[in-house]
């Protein structure tokens, strides 16, 4: 029964997943006036441990061979303070959330482009895909520029949250591929605080507004993003839903964009329209060219 309702369950899992994944870039702007990045993002890491070690303690769950802690440790560095350090570093300077989400989009292309370039030749029409992807972002930089445009701060922020998430996934593919969700989760959110709370110490500081916007902000990336998109995706995983999650995932860009829009007014121009439409098309065509389809 419990199987059966899960496989009803799974067409609906993958569209939550991506819906909950794009109000990240959302609750980096709406929790940013009241919260510097690396200090919110210590908050949030030390929040997850909280809630993660009891369920590790109560379930038993195994944790991984001494020589897999330091590579699971480095990927979540990777993933979790350098994307999401950077992410959050490039709102702070004035990048908006439509950008932010769109530019981070390109993951999939330099993922698939370096692991392919591991592997195997990579083929033309990968080429051709980076190129389109490079000429939407580009658009869309271009129509932000015009329109409120963005510090060369904020830009090289976003572009370290970019390298981080997609070197994270390219070891974490190679160097640790399979551990359990629990421990694993444990591992790198630990190793993330240990980076994040000093760099809190250095350079920020460390005032915090608690306001509701900052609270709900921080319970939703705690819960919501931290803890129950990670919950989703391995249910979509263990029962055969990734792939569905993979192709879901480039709508995340367009899906920020009109949150934006609605929430904080970010206007949705033609140029901005079209910039989304090339990127996202890109990375679906380099994607499919990876895999063989």
């Amino acid at each position: 029964m419990s199987n059966s309702w899960i496989r009803y369950l799974t067409p609906w899992i993958a569209p939550i997943f991506v819906i909950i994944w794009s109000t990240g870039f959302i609750i980096a702007r709406y929790g940013m006036p009241h919260a510097e990045p690396m200090t919110f993002l210590s908050m949030r890491f030390l929040g997850v441990l909280i809630c993660m070690i009891p369920i590790v303690l109560l379930w038993k769950a195994p944790w991984p061979r001494q020589s897999q802690i330091i590579h699971i440790a480095i990927a979540g560095i990777l993933l979790q303070a350098g994307y999401l350090g950077g992410v959050w570093a490039a709102v702070r300077e004035g990048m908006s959330a439509g950008l932010t989400a769109l530019i981070v989009g390109l993951q999939p292309i330099l993922t698939a482009l370096l692991a392919s370039w591991v592997a195997e030749k990579v083929r033309p029409v990968q080429w051709l895909g980076l190129v389109i992807g490079l000429l939407g972002v580009g658009l869309v930089v271009w129509a932000k520029i015009v329109m409120i445009g963005f510090s060369d701060l904020s830009f090289i922020f976003i572009i370290i949250a970019l390298l981080s998430i997609t070197a994270g996934t390219l070891y974490q593919k190679k160097y640790c591929p399979q551990f359990d969700l629990r421990t694993g989760s444990v591992i790198q959110f630990a190793a993330s605080a240990i980076v994040c709370v000093p760099l809190m110490m250095m350079f920020e500081t460390r005032e915090v507004a608690w306001v509701p916007e900052l609270i709900f902000s921080l319970l939703w990336s705690i819960f919501a993003l931290s803890i129950g998109a990670s919950s989703l995706l391995f249910v979509m995983i263990r029962h055969g839903a990734a792939t569905k999650v993979t192709s879901l995932m480039y709508l995340t860009p367009p899906t920020t964009a009109l949150m934006a829009w609605f929430l904080f007014n970010e206007p949705i121009t033609w140029a901005i329209g079209l910039g989304i439409a090339l990127t996202m098309g890109a990375v679906l065509m380099v994607n499919k060219a990876s895999s063989g389809k």
